[in-house]
């Protein structure tokens, strides 16, 4: 998928809904959200989309920070947007098919735009912050920003190179701080 998909879906989202909550969206989308306490070990599902006739589901593991349940959900309402012919609809954490990285790429990057805007971006940027500090000011993880600085180079903003390389399936990779009480189980 092109940047340019990616960026129009989510202007035309926030443009019919006029929602920047994910949570809210699903509502408006009429896509059911589950909450489903899946723990918090390093290698604990965080989220899925399954999508049965005409129905959609996102589950989320209710067991994470409420900032990473949103970073999840976004995730996976661009999994239900951008790949709604494509039959990954099941499970995509695990790597069944070949293209799974590029759809995980798009979902990324469609969770980076829908959640960062890039005014607030390039504010927090200015605001003399490493990539860093940037991405700790924005809620997000750095990989998240990573996704957000690709989507914005491409749209024609100047910004150096982070110092990472995010890979597509960061958020199944990342780590949950134990102590993180702000969830909703």
């Amino acid at each position: 998928m092109f940047y340019a998909e990616i960026v129009d879906a989510v202007e035309k989202l926030k443009k019919r809904y006029h929602e920047d909550d994910p949570f809210k969206l699903c509502g408006a989308m009429g896509i059911k959200l589950i909450f489903q306490s899946l723990g918090t070990a390093p290698d604990a599902i965080k989220g899925f989309i399954l999508k049965s006739k005409r129905i959609i589901a996102i589950t989320i593991n209710c067991d994470l920070p409420l900032v990473i349940q949103k970073i999840i959900v976004a995730h996976e309402l661009g999994h239900a947007v951008l790949h709604k012919n494509s039959g990954v609809f099941a499970f995509h954490e695990v790597s069944l098919f070949d293209n799974s990285s590029r759809y995980e790429k798009d979902a990324n990057l469609f969770a980076a735009e829908y959640l960062l805007e890039d005014d607030r971006v390039l504010e927090t940027l200015n605001a003399d912050n490493t990539f860093f500090s940037a991405a700790a000011a924005l809620y997000v993880p750095m990989e998240l920003l990573d996704f957000k600085f690709r989507v914005m180079k491409w749209k024609g903003y100047k910004l150096v190179e982070p110092p990472i390389s995010a890979r597509s399936n960061f958020l199944r990779d990342m780590e949950v701080p134990e102590n993180a009480d702000d969830h909703i189980c």
